[in-house]
């Protein structure tokens, strides 16, 4: 008599499975069971609820986007059509000083904290709030979320153009402390922007100081990626140094052309800084970045594309130059006009961002603003770019290598860990997309286009995302630095 087996809730058959450790390919199916792998192997015999065919499809851990903006959207936008279309199952939220609490309903946004796009009615008080909202209403990605620096400075000072007193450092650190009470992976800063220019060294050691009893990450987008970026990495080392945590350096770059190659002496650095202490990197695969639109000339030498702006929304999609010349006046003062909003400015070396791209230990973020019609592309196609253009098409590393980039590396780094590998016990978040097809479809022109070459997306054992459609699943769970724990 043949024994019967407990049929999976989803068996996966057939597929190549690039397991999110650097290890080579091998065939297998996978067994999913409460939304958890059960098993890997030749599972011939069992059943399944569920049964998906992947020959001639690689199977890899769902996507872990090291670096975003989606504080907001995950409510918002819960489906998140342009993280999930790419194979993203996990965003990293809370970045570049900005996290969606906690925020005050009287507070008045500045730049760039509303890139966010917080309503005041609904707003966040504590970080226990907003995490209890996404367990509430969950979104179609997991989530977890720092706590950005700028934001408490933004609820505890009423004048940010100066370094904070003592008593308000006390009052940030006591936000810090409630938010890696509930859950949060660690704490960000932006010193980058006029929100957090005049914090000093001392002060974000000091808010920052219940980082390093809870194990949680300092990520920063540093003071400088352009002539002073040598002086903005040490600061960064020794902020990491002195809390005793890992330190994540943003979307590394050198900026503006006077800087180009400046990553052949960049990241020597950081190599040598990695035999001493933790640090880590990530980068997005585009020569253009994009923020809030700004007016220091700087910012404007190059071309500026606006990707939003809340006076002018027809100026979307448009140069700056080509808006300020109809409007008879200089780039400088037509920015003015168009703030607040969001713009892409094209201030990066291709031959920089492949050497961080191919540098060891980067990791990949997609760094995109989810405002508007006319977001840069990386939004949606940060992923497929790696996978498609960079691995297949330039050879800049093998695909094992560019799904580790994406996956593992970015889950060791955060401490997620029941994510970003395929192994029994891990949390069943996967993608299965074509090697020979997979590319961003987004440019531009263009720049809210789904990936092709993306089959299935499954987040938590829930298919998501199948052959270009939205399945309606929002399954995506909080995650928290007591994960670890909790096994």
């Amino acid at each position: 008599m043949t024994e019967k087996r407990p049929p999976y809730d989803l068996l996966i058959r057939g597929g190549t499975i690039i397991d999110g450790t650097k290890a080579p390919r091998f065939q297998a199916d996978i067994g999913i069971t409460d939304g958890r792998i059960a098993a890997i192997g030749r599972l011939d015999g069992h059943g399944a609820d569920e049964t998906i065919d992947a020959t001639g499809l690689i199977v890899a851990p769902g996507f872990i986007d090291s670096h975003t903006h989606d504080d907001q959207a995950v409510l918002s936008q819960g489906l998140m059509p342009f993280k999930i279309s790419q194979g993203v199952t996990t965003v990293i939220t809370g970045n570049c000083g900005i996290s969606a609490a906690p925020l005050r309903a009287d507070m008045d946004l500045p730049m760039p904290l509303n890139l966010i796009d917080a309503p005041a009615e609904g707003r966040f008080t504590t970080f226990a709030a907003y995490l209890d909202a996404l367990r509430h209403t969950p979104s179609s990605v997991n989530v977890a979320a720092m706590v950005g620096h700028s934001t408490l400075r933004g609820v505890t000072m009423s004048d940010l153009d100066r370094p904070a007193t003592g008593e308000e450092i006390a009052a940030m650190r006591a936000h810090v402390e409630e938010a890696m009470a509930a859950g949060a992976i660690g704490m960000s800063t932006g010193t980058f922007y006029a929100t957090a220019t005049n914090a000093t060294t001392e002060e974000i050691i000091e808010v920052g100081r219940p980082l390093g009893a809870c194990g949680a990450v300092y990520v920063t987008h540093m003071r400088d990626e352009s002539d002073k970026i040598m002086e903005a990495m040490e600061e960064s080392f020794a902020i990491g140094r002195a809390l005793g945590v890992p330190v994540v350096l943003s979307h590394h770059k050198a900026m503006h052309a006077p800087n180009f190659g400046k990553t052949k002496v960049t990241l020597p650095l950081i190599q040598e800084t990695m035999k001493h202490q933790c640090v880590a990197l990530d980068c997005y695969p585009y020569t253009a970045g994009s923020t809030m639109i700004r007016a220091d000339r700087g910012m404007l030498d190059g071309r500026v594309l606006i990707a939003s702006s809340e006076p002018h929304p027809e100026c979307a999609g448009r140069d700056l130059a080509d808006i300020a010349a109809d409007w008879g006046v200089s780039k400088h003062d037509a920015a003015l006009r168009l703030q607040p909003g969001s713009a892409i400015y094209f201030m990066m070396d291709e031959d920089d961002v492949q050497r961080v791209l191919a540098f060891d230990e980067t990791m990949i973020g997609s760094d995109g603003i989810p405002l508007g019609d006319k977001p840069h592309p990386r939004l949606w196609g940060t992923f497929p770019r790696v996978l498609g253009h960079y691995s297949r098409d330039v050879g800049l590393f093998p695909l094992e290598t560019a799904v580790w980039k994406m996956t593992g590396l970015t889950a060791r780094n955060f401490g997620l860990d029941r994510r970003g590998t395929l192994k029994i016990g891990q949390h069943a978040d996967m993608v299965l997309f074509d090697a020979a097809t997979i590319r961003d479809a987004a440019n531009y022109e263009t720049p809210a286009r789904p990936a092709e070459g993306i089959d299935t997306v499954i987040v938590n054992g829930a298919v998501t995302w199948r052959q270009g459609v939205h399945t309606g699943a929002r399954s995506g769970q909080v995650i928290t630095r007591m994960e670890k724990a909790a096994g």
